[in-house]
This record gives structure tokens, sequence and C-alpha cells, in this order.
């Protein structure tokens, strides 16, 4: 990373935290500045507005609403965020056309593991667990954790204290639904309770289905639902102190084709099994009754992922391998409070141990059907290791101005199958600054460099490289650049934010084919891939109820040429919007609501010219309504209809349907029109 580039993002990151820390020594404000404006404010209580700055924020008010059954569900009220292809493992969440791995994600603070496998989606996550999702798009803080390259997902999961009601000390939740084409049953049992310094809560949800048809009455092989999670949460507190562990486990076990991101005509129909395992354990720490300099957490997390398909092919591979990625680490920070604002200072650390069994043996044979002088080696391990400090502060000043700002250095190690052993340290940057000019009226921008390391994203590429794939001597760490200007409005019920983003990835892995070279050695990818366009989101509200709208406008690039809609790490979304609105009935205890997933045409001779198909436009309306009943407030009865209109359409990030590539490659259509019915009962 070019040093004269960091000088000046460090400058203003060193001098504000030096001025601030300072400024504590005079004196420490027992409350902190509160602007008046909280929706748009850019930094509260020591966190940063998402939304404020383009990114996106998914409410439980929001989740409560939607019922989500799946991820693209999660995130269908908001344009920044597309997810592609049909059902479970296929799905991959992008961000502005970036795939999440990509970004620093955690569930409840534990990092995810990014995608495995260029066919395979981003990650297993369970929607009737959550509680509340936030995505930074672009410019990430430095206690986001390691490898925010275009941003940070965080996902959060529901706990004893969010469910229990006033006055009770335990209780549960059960809930039963039932959905037409293909969705089928799904069900979930929590019990949760507060005694004596302790808290519990246990959940088990089910989902089991069909394959799904799409608008045009065509069968989606290997759409089924399967989907099956447990989360337990224990915590005690005692003398100030909390400790709290918390397990999940999360599968996805059905029929899938054999790339799940597209449909092989020459394969028609065909399908395999496939189950896709993601477990968690964490133990965290943390002070119930914190001082102005002592309000620490510390996390200790162990996970694993693990996709598992039986050798159905004899003497080659098509996806039929077993991979497993296990990791430890934790974190450990400190919030400092200051006149004007919070100090987050701390260490964490990684280790991830990733290994895949293609089940192969003998000699490779080529695409001219003559052998190649390669051997198939049939299992490959390889390892990841990281460790990093970071400190990142929040201010808030009488003159309307905030400032977040924060450094990272890491260091990180990567051995590959053959024990090559590849290290390097980095720095990494961030700043953002706003200045709220009239009361309720503000302006922004932001900046960011973030050094990656050896990001070896999906190793599943492994499962066909042979006996003489190594990792190239100059293989470098990876690093990402991220730039964004934006303006908030909030007066009175309404918002309005419109945000300019421009993130740049370089360096990042390749191992796939080339032609040009006839390798599949790991190496970096030569061209630098950009995303680069603006995003505006706004809402009303009324009391009753709510309307609001998102766009998203991006154009991705390599090296200045557009992407082709490969459904890979970097794919083209375009032109795309939802709008959304609510309204409660409060003598019916009656709610109804809905949005709209529009996206515009994609054209160009770049598609056609390589075997693309243009993507066609869409617009999707989906519905629903919620009624609880006035002598059983504890009952909530939800009615869902999914693409309404039964639109025949593939989701903006998917795989493009292209004529040349492999005999023939369509698209994985999203499903047609699905009702929903289900029933909630707390007790």
């Amino acid at each position: 990373m070019n040093l004269c580039h960091l000088a000046p993002l460090t400058g203003v990151s060193v001098i504000a935290l030096s001025t601030s820390l300072l400024a504590q020594e005079a004196q420490i404000s027992q409350n902190p500045g509160i602007t008046v404006l909280a929706p748009i404010t850019l930094v509260t209580e020591g966190q940063e507005s998402v939304e404020a700055t383009g990114g996106v924020i998914v409410s439980r008010e929001d989740l409560e609403a939607l019922k989500p059954s799946d991820i693209s569900d999660v995130f269908a009220r908001d344009s920044a965020v597309s997810v592609s292809a049909g059902t479970g493992p296929a799905k991959r969440v992008h961000v502005f056309g970036i795939e999440q791995s990509n970004l620093a994600v955690t569930v409840d603070g534990v990092p995810q593991f990014g995608d495995n496998w260029h066919h395979a989606g981003s990650n297993v996550i369970d929607p009737a667990f959550l509680k509340r999702v936030d995505v930074d798009a672009g410019a990430a803080p430095a206690d986001a954790g390691f490898g925010a390259g275009a941003g940070a997902v965080r996902y959060e999961t529901l706990g004893a204290r969010d469910l229990l009601t006033d006055g009770r000390s335990q209780g549960g939740r059960a809930g039963l639904s039932y959905g037409s084409n293909g969705r089928g049953l799904s069900a979930s049992l929590a019990g949760y309770g507060v005694y004596d310094g302790f808290d519990w809560f246990a959940m088990l949800h089910s989902a089991q289905g069909d394959n799904y048809e799409n608008g045009d009455g065509d069968e989606i092989a290997g759409s089924e639902t399967g989907v099956t999670g447990a989360l337990v949460k224990l915590g005690y507190e005692f003398e100030g102190h909390r400790v709290e562990m918390s397990y999940e486990h999360a599968v996805d076990d059905g029929d899938r084709p054999a790339k799940m991101n597209f449909d092989l005509p020459r394969e028609e129909g065909a399908v395999y099994p496939l189950k896709v395992t993601r477990d968690s354990l964490s133990l965290r720490y943390t002070e119930t009754a914190p001082t102005a300099s002592w309000d620490p957490e510390a996390l200790i997390y162990l996970n694993r992922n693990e996709y598992d398909r039986p050798d159905y092919i004899e003497g080659g591979t098509n996806g039929d391998m077993n991979m497993q990625a296990e990791g430890f680490g934790g974190v450990f920070k400190n919030r400092f409070q200051l006149g004007q604002g919070t100090i987050t200072a701390g260490v964490d650390f990684s280790y991830a141990d990733y290994t895949i069994d293609n089940y192969e043996s003998g000699p490779i044979i080529g695409r001219d059907g003559l052998p190649t002088g390669e051997e198939y080696v049939r299992i490959h391990n390889l390892e990841t290791a990281q460790i990093g400090t970071f400190v990142q502060g929040r201010f808030e000043f009488s003159n309307g101005i905030d400032l977040s700002t924060g450094l990272r250095l890491d260091h990180h190690r990567f051995t590959d199958w053959n024990g090559e052993r590849f290290s390097d340290s980095g720095a990494s940057v961030n700043g953002t600054l706003s200045y709220e000019f009239a009361p309720g009226y503000e302006i922004f921008a932001g900046a960011s460099r973030t050094w990656l390391g050896y990001d070896i994203g999906e190793y599943g590429y492994l499962h066909a490289r042979g006996s003489n794939t190594i990792t190239e001597p100059d293989f470098e760490a990876a690093s990402s650049e991220n730039y964004k200007i934006g303006f908030n409005a909030s007066q009175d019920n309404w918002t309005g934010n419109i945000t300019f983003f421009d993130t740049r990835l370089k360096n990042l892995p390749n191992a796939y084919y080339s032609e040009e070279t006839g390798l599949n050695n790991l190496d970096n990818i030569e061209e630098e891939y950009r995303s680069k366009g603006i995003t505006l989101q706004g809402n009303y509200s009324w009391g009753s109820g709510r309307v609001g709208a998102s766009i998203t406008a991006a154009k991705l690039t390599a090296d200045g040429q557009k992407i082709l809609p490969e459904g890979g790490d970097v794919v083209p979304i375009g032109e795309v919007a939802s709008i959304y609105v609510d309204q409660e009935f409060s003598q019916y205890n009656l709610k109804l609501g809905g949005n709209i997933e529009l996206a515009n045409k994609m054209s160009g001779d770049y598609l056609t010219a390589a075997g693309f198909e243009e993507p066609a436009g869409y617009g999707v309306v989906n519905a629903y309504a919620q009624w609880r009943p006035q002598q059983y407030e504890n009952v909530v009865v939800q009615l869902n209809v999914d693409n309404l209109f039964d639109k025949t359409y593939y989701e903006r990030s998917s795989y493009v349907a292209n004529s040349e590539r492999g005999g023939g490659i369509r698209p994985i259509y999203a499903p047609g029109r699905t009702v929903s019915l289900g029933v909630t009962v707390d007790f």
C-alpha cells in the first residue's frame, strides 16, 4: 500500500484521537452530547449512524413485519443489498455489487467465513433467529474487524431480554406457518427467562418444503426448502459483571444442482444431496456498570462451516466434495468515554484451518480428452492466521461537526496446500466527517484504505486442481479503497439521504483456469475491481404508518471495463430500487404493508459479445397483513403474498443466461407467487 496515500488519513486520525485524549485530562463529561436530530446524526452513543452514510439497517420492526423466510426477504426493502440465485446454499449477498466475502461479516460479534466456492452462497444465516442487521457500505470503522474491504455486515440474534414483556421473568414463543409454491411447513419454539442474575434463551426452528415454480410454472430443480437450526444463550450477571455463552447451529440439507447458482441444460433436472452446516460457539464478558475509563468487552469464539456432498461422479470433479473451515479467535477491547465522544481500542486475532476432499485420485484428463500430466490431489489443507490492534474514535462537537476516525495494524499469515508460507503486515485507516450546517441538514464525507492480507476467498476452487498447482512466489496481500460523500436531511417526520460511493478492490486472489497461460495457480488478479455510483434513501412517517424508498445505481468495472454477470465476487447490478409502506389500523388490531422491488433492463454489446443475454428489467410486488385478535393480544396471525403478480424473473445479482459457456447456462429463477399463512403465540 502506498504510504503517501495513507498519510492524510493517518494524520487526521492521529490528530483527532490525540486532541480528544488531551481534552479528557481536563474534563470527562458524564453526559456525552446528544444531537437533536438523531435519525441523521453521523455519530450517536459511540456508534456510526449506518443509514446516514448510505448503509442499511434492517430493524427488529422490519423483521417482525416481513417475517422473512430466507436471506432474500431480509434485504427486500434495501436497494443497496442484492441477494442472488434461488434457495439455500446458492444465495450470495452483495453490497453495491460486491460479494460479502469482501466485507467484515459477524454474527453477534463473531467473524464469519467467506464464501467457500464460487457456485455456493455466502453463508447459512437463519432469519428466524435475527433481531437486527446493520450493513456499513464502503468505509467501515477500525473496530468492525479484519477484512472490511468494502464495508461490514453485522447480524444480531434474539435473546431473552428482547422477548420478555414487562413484569415477567420467563416466557415462550411458538410459531407455525405453511406456504404454497414449495414453501412448505415452518415451525419454531423458543423458551426464555431470567432468575437471580441468570438469563437463558433457547430456540429451535425448522422449515421443510418442495421445489418451487417460477412465474411461468416451470419447476426449479434443487430449490426445495430444508433448513434446521438452534440458538442457545446462557447469561449470568454478578457484582457489575456479565458473562454470556452462545451457541448457534444452522443446517441446510437438500438435493441441489451440481452448480447451485446456475442451471446447466445438459444436466436437466439433475440434483444431488448437499448438506451445508454452520456452528458457532462464543463466550463474552462485559461490564454492566461501566465507568468513563473502563467499559470492556472480551469475546472468545469457535466456529465451523462444512459443505458435504457425496462422490457422485466417477473419474472427475463437478462439485462432489467435502469442504471444512474451522477457526477460533477473540476480541478484547475497551471503550473510553471522553468529553467529545468515545475512543474504542483493542486487539483481535483469528486462526482458520481449511480442508477440501474431492474424493479423486489418479491422472487428470484435459478438455481434449488426453492426460494432462497432472495427478489429482485428493485432500488439500491450508490455513490462515491474523492478529491486529485497532483504535476508533467517535466525536461529537458543539459546532455541528461529527468525526469518526480510526486505525488498524494487522499481521496476516497464509500457509498453502504445499506448505508454502506467506506473511506480511499492513495498516488500515478510516475517517468520516460530517457538518450540520442548519438544523436538520448535514453534509458528510468519508474515506478508508484497508489492508486485507492474503484474502484466499473461495478455497473450494482446489477441488478441481492437480498436483502441480502452486501459489505464485510473488503472491501479494489484497487491499481496498473507499470514498463517499453525501447529504442528509431530517425534518419532523421525514428523513432523506443521498450518498455517492466509490469502492476499489486490488490484488484479489485468482485461481481459475487461464486460457492464456493454461495455469490454475493461485495468484493476484491484475485488474482493479471498482463499484462506483449513487444511492438514495428516504422515508416519511405519520404515526400509524410509514412509507420509504431506496434507489441504487452502481457501475461495476475491472480496470475500467464493465463486469460480466457471472455471479462472482463482483457483479453488475445496474439500477435497482425498493419502495415499501406499512400502515396500522389500531381499531382493528391490523397492520398492512408491502414493498416493490424494481430493476432496470441491462443491455450492451459487452454482454452479447460474451454470449450473455440482456437481463430484462422487473418489478415484483410483495404484500403482508398482520392481525392481533383483540381477545388474544399474545397471538399474531400473518399472511404473506410474495411476488403477488407471479412475475418470472431472476434476482439482479444472479448468474445471467449464456448460450456459449459449458454448452449453455441458464439462470436460477426466483419463485413465482407464494402465499404463506402463519401464527405466532407468546406464552
